[in-house]
């Protein structure tokens, strides 16, 4: 049984343990949040190939204690060539291959946006040194994980089609099995002319001329000018109040949205116990109410139609709460949001904090493999639509919807808490379980983590939208659900992937730092 992580330093949670030592590390050395979050953040591009990259996109929350948080949009618009007759003759845009790499990758830039907020905090280290356990994990091999190697052989015959992919991602032309050695020698070279010749010119040096010329000979319709038009952006965080703490997330394109108003409506129906019918019931009827919202406004941030800010008032939540049958659950399903990703945690000792997500959407993305800079671009585009005229339509310079949603609450205490998940329409309601479990109902923070979970729709690999159930909820839970119209599919395993990976991070007002991280990913909670 895992147990909450305690220290007084700093600690850096992430679903690969080498990235969550490469966070400490920085700590270690005197870094603050947001270096070790850029370590880490470089670490597992290199050591989770099959979650994120390079070519992929980021969302940051930030907290400086006695400031207001802020939020970095790290994603990438697509291309400038990226219209509907780029694409005539289909119906939808192709899920691999260099056509579906037609946004830009902007996690780089978030980087950097987040070191210039760093900048304010005192003596910064170098990137040489940010860097260094990504490039040495690229040049001298990472051992593969069991996720690398099962979803590796899931998808090898659509992913083997997608240039590049077998060369960089295949150990001797096969399926990497778990423990193999797996060498990038040509991202450790990518990464360290970013170490040297800074993280711009990933979109405005010599790196972007080579990924631009790379894409476009592959067929993408990515150019350089869209590298050098690129940049992250700092934007106002949503934002909600409960009772005893207010919760922040990201705006549009993300889902971030639905991830608030779940635990918002819920604070209003809330159970007495946890991990009972009325919490399960609770929470997943609110998930409901939270995402056929989430559908009708969440798009690019310039096309959304309404506030999404006003979806979170009183009047708004109170009149989604008042919605729900406490003993029977709404008609499912609806249309699900797939998504990969990776969440990431980090305090320092100052009590600076952030949470964060990097992801290329699907499973290895486009599975495009660039030729020189061996970076593998993410496939997020995939997420408009071929209709001019639906709400995500495809159109140059429009930024795609986002399962991706990195949480952060401020308690009225003074406790911080940073929190997250992979796992596309599951992000949100992991983020209630835990939430709900450790703030409402006062569970430990990593049994908050490690308790059995459930999944409303469809996540990374799976293509059904019932409601999954690990086999570890007791049986008379599960019946009660199944009575009240919940149509339940039990998984065969006690801790499944397909629950995403999720973790956390609390600060307390003395200093005490508590960490927790999932059992059912490769990572862990390393502090300092």
């Amino acid at each position: 049984m895992l147990h909450t992580q305690r220290s007084f330093s700093g600690s850096c949670v992430a679903p690969h343990h080498l990235a969550a030592s490469a966070g400490r590390d920085i700590l270690k050395q005197g870094g603050n949040a947001i270096e070790a979050m850029v370590a880490a953040a470089a670490t597992i591009a290199v050591v989770y190939p099959h979650m994120n990259a390079l070519g992929g996109d980021g969302f940051w929350l930030i907290h400086e204690p006695g400031k207001a948080p802020v939020a970095i949009d790290a994603c990438g618009p697509a291309a400038g060539l990226a219209n509907a007759d780029f694409y005539a003759g289909g119906t939808q845009i192709p899920e691999r291959g260099p056509k579906a790499a037609l946004t830009m990758g902007g996690t780089v830039s978030g980087w950097q946006e987040a070191l210039t907020v760093a900048a304010d905090w005192g003596k910064s280290l170098p990137l040489t040194t940010l860097l260094a356990d990504a490039i040495g994990h690229a040049q001298k091999g990472v051992a593969v994980s069991k996720s690398q190697e099962t979803l590796t052989a899931k998808h090898l015959e659509r992913l083997s089609q997608s240039p590049g992919f077998s060369e960089a991602l295949l150990v001797d032309g096969q399926v990497p099995r778990e423990g193999d050695r797996l060498r990038q020698p040509r991202l450790a070279a990518t990464l360290e002319r970013l170490a040297t010749a800074g993280l711009d010119d990933f979109y405005r040096g010599e790196l972007a001329q080579s990924m631009a010329a790379d894409l476009e000979a592959l067929g993408s319709p990515l150019r350089l000018k869209d590298f050098q038009d690129y940049r992250a952006q700092r934007v106002t965080p949503l934002e909600v109040s409960l009772a005893d703490a207010t919760l922040y997330n990201l705006p549009a394109p993300t889902q971030g949205v639905a991830s608030l108003m779940i635990l918002a409506i819920y604070e209003r129906i809330q159970a007495a116990e946890p991990n009972g019918f009325d919490h399960l019931h609770g929470l997943i009827e609110a998930t409901k109410r939270a995402f056929m919202l989430r559908d009708q406004y969440v798009t690019d941030p310039a096309r959304v139609p309404s506030s999404l800010q006003g979806l979170l008032s009183d009047e708004r939540i109170a009149a989604e709460a008042a919605q729900i049958d406490a003993s029977k659950a709404l008609p499912w399903p609806h249309e699900p949001a797939p998504g990969d990703t990776i969440w990431m945690g980090t305090v320092d000792s100052e009590g600076r904090a952030v949470s964060f997500i990097q992801s290329i959407y699907w499973e290895f993305g486009s599975g495009v493999v660039l030729p020189e800079s061996g970076v593998l671009w993410q496939n997020r585009g995939i997420s408009f639509s071929l209709d001019p005229e639906a709400l995500r339509g495809l159109a140059p310079g429009r930024k795609p919807f986002h399962t991706l949603n990195p949480a952060l609450a401020r308690f009225n205490d003074g406790r911080t808490m940073v929190y997250g998940t992979m796992g596309g329409e599951g992000q949100p309601q992991t983020q209630a379980a835990v939430f709900s479990r450790y703030a409402f109902h006062h569970m430990p923070l990593q049994q908050a983590v490690t308790a059995p979970r459930w999944l409303l729709g469809r996540t990374w690999g799976e293509a059904s939208m019932n409601l999954k159930l690990e086999d570890r909820f007791d049986a008379k839970l599960v019946a009660a659900l199944k009575a009240a119209g919940h149509d339940v599919e039990m998984l065969d395993e006690p801790f499944s992937d397909t629950m995403g990976h999720a973790g956390g991070i609390v600060h307390h007002p003395g200093g005490l730092i508590e960490s927790a991280h999932d059992p059912r990913s490769n990572g862990g909670a390393a502090s300092v």
